[in-house]
C-alpha cells in the first residue's frame, strides 16, 4: 500500500497532522508515504484532484488506485484505525 500525504505549509491542519504523522510512522516504519506540498508540488498534486480542503490524505492499492480518501484532520487513533484497515 502507497500513502500520499497532500499538504502545505500554511495550512494550520497540516501542521497539527505532521505530529500525528510521525507518531503512525514509527509504528508503521515499512509504509510507503509520499509527501506532497500543495504549492510546490502542484502538477504531481493535480493528479489526485484534491479539492480546496487540506490535508488530504490517500491510500492507494498495490496497483496504483486509490482505496481511500481523507480529507481533513483525525486523531491518532482513528488514523491508526485506517491504516490497519489495509496493512496486515
Amino acid at each position: 500500500m502507497k500513502i500520499i500525504k497532500i499538504g502545505a505549509i500554511w495550512c494550520p491542519g497540516c501542521l497539527v497532522m505532521k505530529k500525528i504523522w510521525s507518531k503512525i510512522l514509527n509504528d508503521y516504519p515499512s509504509l510507503e508515504v509520499v509527501e506532497l506540498d500543495y504549492d510546490m508540488d502542484n502538477e504531481e498534486v493535480l493528479k489526485y484532484n484534491p479539492g480546496k480542503v487540506l490535508p488530504v490524505v490517500i491510500f492507494l492499492s498495490e496497483d496504483g488506485n486509490e482505496i481511500e480518501r481523507i480529507i481533513g484532520e483525525m486523531s491518532v487513533n482513528t488514523l491508526r484505525e485506517k491504516i490497519s484497515d489495509y496493512v496486515k
